[in-house]
């Protein structure tokens, strides 16, 4: 996209700087469109960035026509305060971004899943020969898709979280997956009901009569008096016979299968052949961090969810096991019933190794239902305990089931340093192994 390529809505606009809120991937991935555009900028950030200032007042609001903020900034924040009293015109960066795509739009929100339908769904669609790129919440913004001239009139597969959806107004999805709904974000959000109404925004503003739903969507929508479109599709996870994926795709695991329930059916409303979806299915590799397997320590399996941020996405991963596990979980508490979450998961664990702030909460709780438990000073610590308490055949899973955000810098970080561990002791134990096997 170029200047010439730029509405007529944006001209009055972009007549003054833009103001930029956040100088985090989003607000750097407006720039760079800005900047592509030919347009002045201003980026405001309270934390960081050596381009932008630290403050926005009444006078620094008047300079400005147009501010674009990333999901990251609270609506209550008092810099939107003086935007909207200094008669600024105030768009989220993806509302901004959509008003400059020229292709198609398919949604993926959810407190779950999001990622690795949104980076699947990419992937079969361009095996379909459509031009496609995931963009979204999956660290590459809609506005940084806008940049690429490769991607003029495709498809994109955009995953779209409630921080970003709360703020929509110009974002019109063609079709919207919603994978699920449970507890999270409840320090942002004053009920369940606000952060489901925020992600009820994509709802009203879709295009087209395809939307696709998981059951607990339809749930909490009836409970909160939402009315679903008469053409909503609702899944449930015996909709349908499903597909029969071998152990190796990443759709053999129980959440991921009934993702692929979901994904199968907004493709089958677009009339794409089902086995070229199917056979996508089993050559799809999911981003790192998601239920897998590390590796084996004496015949004790290590599977690393670091990606399980909240408490669904933890019972998700236990649903996996048939026997009790060992658990290794914990972090940062972002609202959410604990005590609920300790009474679902209790009878799926063995013992519980408990990292983060979150430790004297659920130590009390799992050890009331009769699950022993070992606080931990560190993921590494947690990692060698459990190798002490396993036995032969065990599982060893970390799945925290709460954020990263109290002791690491994301899930990311917090997966690594949990792979890390484990590979540094197996190569510490076959190291020893291999010494005491020469000495004899």
């Amino acid at each position: 996209m170029n200047r010439s390529d730029i509405p007529e809505y944006f001209e009055e606009l972009f007549s003054k700087p833009v103001a930029v809120f956040g100088y985090g991937v989003s607000g750097q991935s407006v720039i760079g469109l800005l900047e592509r555009l030919g347009c002045r900028w201003v980026c405001y950030d309270e934390r960081e960035g050596e381009d932008c200032s630290r403050t926005f007042t009444r006078n620094e609001a008047t300079k400005h026509n147009l501010v674009v903020y990333s999901p990251g900034f609270n609506p209550r924040h008092n810099w939107f305060r003086l935007a909207h009293e200094n008669k600024c015109t105030v768009m989220a960066e993806m509302d901004f971004a959509a008003r400059l795509w020229d292709g198609p739009i398919i949604a993926i929100t959810g407190t779950n899943g999001k990622t690795t339908i949104c980076d699947f769904l990419s992937y079969a669609l361009k095996r379909a020969g459509r031009n496609t790129i995931a963009a979204g919440n999956i660290g590459f913004p809609l506005s940084k898709a806008v940049c690429h001239t490769e991607y003029d009139n495709a498809t994109a597969v955009v995953e779209v979280s409630s921080f970003q959806a709360e703020g929509l107004d110009e974002f019109r999805a063609d079709a919207l997956i919603w994978t699920n709904l449970s507890e999270d974000h409840l320090d942002r959000y004053d009920s369940l009901e606000d952060y489901f109404s925020s992600k009820w925004r994509l709802v009203e503003r879709l295009r087209r009569p395809n939307l696709v739903v998981g059951e607990s969507v339809a749930y909490w929508a009836n409970q909160f008096g939402y009315k679903l479109p008469e053409y909503a599709q609702v899944i449930k996870p015996d909709s349908y016979e499903g597909w029969d994926m071998t152990p190796e795709s990443a759709f053999h695991l129980k959440r991921q299968a009934y993702n692929l329930l979901l994904i199968r059916c907004f493709w089958e409303q677009e009339n794409l052949p089902a086995g070229l979806l199917q056979s996508a299915a089993e050559t799809f590799a999911p981003r790192e961090h998601r239920l897998r397997v590390v590796s084996k320590i004496s015949e004790i399996t290590f599977w690393n969810d670091s990606k399980a941020t909240n408490f669904d996405a933890a019972i998700g991963a236990l649903e996996n096991f048939s026997e009790q596990v060992v658990w290794i979980g914990g972090g940062k508490d972002r609202g959410g019933d604990i005590k609920a979450f300790a009474k679902q998961i209790a009878p799926k664990i063995r013992k519980a190794l408990l990292i983060g702030e979150t430790v004297p909460k659920m130590a009390e709780y799992l050890e009331d239902l009769g699950v022993e438990c070992l606080c931990c000073v560190s993921l590494q610590e947690a990692v060698e305990e459990a190798l002490k308490c396993a036995v032969e055949g065990d599982h060893v899973l970390f799945s925290p089931g709460f954020s990263s955000q109290d002791s690491f810098s994301s899930y990311i970080e917090r997966g690594m340093i949990f792979e890390n561990a484990v590979n540094g002791i197996k190569s510490t134990n076959t190291t020893t192994s291999k010494t005491t096997q020469k000495s004899h």
